[in-house]
C-alpha cells in the first residue's frame, strides 16, 4: 500500500478531518481525500503522499453518491478555490465545524472542556463577504472540455476571477460569483468588457508585464460600495476612459480608487491608493458603531458574523463598566470600540501605525473617550512603564492571525497574569496550541465557535480563559 501510483478501490467517506479534507480508513490507515467528497460516498483514491498510518489523495471516481449531498449552487463549484463545501448541507457543515474545534482543543491542546454550545451559524450563507479581490490574468484556466470545444482556434486568453489552487499562473475567468451583494458582479464584468473591446493588456504574472492587475471590492451592509482598480503602470488616457466607463455603466459606487503595484507582488500595503471620486473610505455599522475603512483596512470580512462574533467576546469578557481592557491585534480598533462602554478603560496595541491611525479616527467618530491606542510590537511596548502609565489589565482580549501567538507573547501574558482572557481565533490548531502554553496559569471557562465562511472549512472560535487561584 506504500507504493507510488497506488489507487484503492471502493473507499467508503466516513467523515470530515483539518482544513476541510474528507477522511477515510483502509486497513486501520487513515486516508485525508480531497476531491469534493461527502461523508457516505463511496470513491477510489489516487494516493499521492503515502505514509506507514496515513496517506493523502484525490478522488478520481464516485462509485456511490452519499444521499447528504445537496446541489452545487455555483457553476464554478469544483474548479474555484472557494466555498468547497457548497454539496454538504449547511447544517452538516456546522456539525463538522464544532466537531474539529472540540477535536483541535482536545488533542492539541490536551485541554479540559466545558460543555461547549452549538457553533452560531449564519442565517446569510451566500453573498455574505463585505470584500472580494479579483486577479487579471492573460492566461486563463481553461478545462479540457473547453480546450477540445475550441478546436484549432485557441479559446480565450484572458481572465478576472480567481487563483486555481496551486496554480499560481492560472486564473479562473468569473463571471457570477455569489460571495459578494451586487452590484459585485456588474462592476467585474464592465470592467473585463471595456478591457476587451478596447484591447487593454490583462498581467502576465511571470513575465511582470501588463496593465491591469487586481480589483478589490467592498461593499458595505450601510449601502456603500468601494472600488479599487490596481494597474501594473500609469496610462493615464486608458485609466480616465476606463473608470469614466464604469462610473457611467454601473450606479451606487460610492468611491472609486485606483493603485499603481509595478512590484513583483500584488500586495498594496506600502504603496498609495489615488482617489479617482467619492471620499476615498466607506464606513460600515456594526450594531450601532460606525467604522471608516479605508483601501488597505482590515476589517471582518463577514459583517453580520463579525457582529455576532464581537458580541460573544463582550460576553465572555464579563465587564461592569470599570474594568481595564487590553486590546491586543486591535487592527483598526473594532473590538475595543465594541466593548467600550462597558468597559472603565480600553487600551489597543497594533503592530501596523495605519492601523492605529484609523483606530484612533474611529474611536472618536463614536465618541468613544476612553480607549487608547497604540503602535507596535506588544512585547516590546507591554512593560512595567507602560502598566505603571495605563494600569494593570483586568481582561485581555487577544485576536492574532492564523499562526495564533508568538511564543514570547504567550510568555508576557503568563507573566502579566490578567484574571480573564479573551481568546479570539481563526485557527482552532494554533489557538490550541497557545492555549496548552497558557494552561500553566488559565482554565477554559467558555467555548463558542462561530461561522464566519460559510461552505469553506474556516472556522472562528472564542475562549474565555479565567486565571487560576493562586
Amino acid at each position: 500500500m506504500r507504493k507510488k501510483n497506488v489507487v484503492l478501490e471502493n473507499v467508503p467517506v466516513t467523515g470530515y478531518a483539518a482544513e476541510g479534507k474528507a477522511l477515510a480508513r483502509v486497513d486501520g490507515k487513515v486516508i485525508f481525500i480531497e476531491g469534493g467528497v461527502v461523508p457516505g460516498d463511496v470513491v477510489d483514491v489516487r494516493l499521492g503522499k503515502n505514509k506507514k498510518d496515513w496517506a493523502e489523495g484525490k478522488a478520481i471516481r464516485t462509485h456511490t453518491l452519499s444521499p447528504d449531498r445537496v446541489e452545487p449552487f455555483c457553476e464554478h463549484f469544483g474548479l474555484c478555490g472557494g466555498c468547497k463545501w457548497q454539496m454538504l448541507p449547511y447544517s452538516m457543515q456546522l456539525q463538522y465545524k464544532q466537531q474539529q474545534v472540540e477535536d483541535h482543543l482536545r488533542r492539541i491542546g490536551h485541554l479540559e472542556l466545558p460543555p461547549l454550545p452549538p457553533i452560531l451559524g449564519a442565517d446569510k450563507t451566500q453573498r455574505y463577504r463585505n470584500k472580494l479581490e479579483f486577479t487579471f490574468s492573460n492566461k486563463a484556466y481553461l478545462t479540457d472540455e473547453e480546450i477540445r470545444a475550441a478546436g484549432e482556434e485557441w479559446p480565450r486568453r484572458n481572465a478576472l476571477g480567481f487563483h486555481i489552487p496551486r496554480l499560481f499562473d492560472k486564473v479562473l475567468d468569473i463571471r457570477t460569483c455569489h460571495l459578494q451583494e451586487e452590484p459585485a458582479n456588474l462592476i467585474k464584468n464592465t470592467i473585463r468588457e471595456w478591457a476587451e473591446a478596447n484591447d487593454a493588456s490583462f498581467y502576465d504574472i511571470r513575465r511582470q508585464e501588463g496593465w491591469l492587475r487586481n480589483l478589490v471590492l467592498r461593499i458595505c451592509t450601510t449601502g456603500e460600495v468601494m472600488v479599487n482598480l490596481v494597474i501594473h503602470h500609469e496610462d493615464e488616457t486608458a485609466r480616465t476612459a476606463l473608470l469614466d466607463h464604469l462610473l457611467a455603466t454601473v450606479p451606487g459606487i460610492t468611491t472609486l480608487l485606483y493603485t499603481i503595484n509595478p512590484k513583483k507582488n500584488d500586495s498594496i500595503f506600502d504603496l498609495e491608493p489615488q482617489v479617482y471620486f467619492g471620499k476615498g473610505f466607506v464606513e460600515e455599522r456594526l450594531e450601532d458603531f460606525m467604522f471608516k475603512i479605508g483601501p488597505k483596512s482590515f476589517f471582518q470580512t463577514n459583517t453580520y458574523q463579525g457582529e455576532a462574533l464581537y458580541r460573544v467576546a463582550r460576553d465572555f469578557a464579563g465587564l461592569t463598566g470599570s474594568e481595564t481592557v487590553y486590546d491586543l491585534y486591535c487592527g483598526t480598533g473594532s473590538i475595543g470600540i465594541f466593548v467600550s462602554r462597558q468597559a472603565g478603560k480600553v487600551v489597543g496595541i497594533e503592530l501596523i501605525p495605519e492601523a492605529i491611525a484609523d483606530a484612533k479616527e474611529n474611536a472618536a467618530a463614536n465618541g468613544v473617550t476612553n480607549a487608547s491606542f497604540f503602535a507596535g510590537d506588544v512585547i516590546d511596548i507591554c512593560d512595567d512603564a507602560f502598566f505603571a502609565a495605563h494600569g494593570a489589565p483586568d481582561v485581555i482580549i487577544t485576536d492574532p492571525p492564523r499562526a495564533g501567538m508568538h511564543e514570547k507573547l504567550t510568555a508576557k501574558l503568563l507573566e502579566v497574569a490578567a484574571p480573564r482572557i479573551v481568546y479570539v481565533s481563526c485557527n482552532p490548531a494554533t489557538q490550541a496550541r497557545d492555549l496548552a502554553l497558557l494552561s500553566e496559569k488559565y482554565t477554559v471557562e467558555k467555548v463558542q465557535a462561530v461561522d464566519m465562511f460559510p461552505h469553506t472549512h474556516h472556522i472562528e472560535n472564542v475562549v474565555l480563559l479565567q486565571r487560576k487561584h493562586r
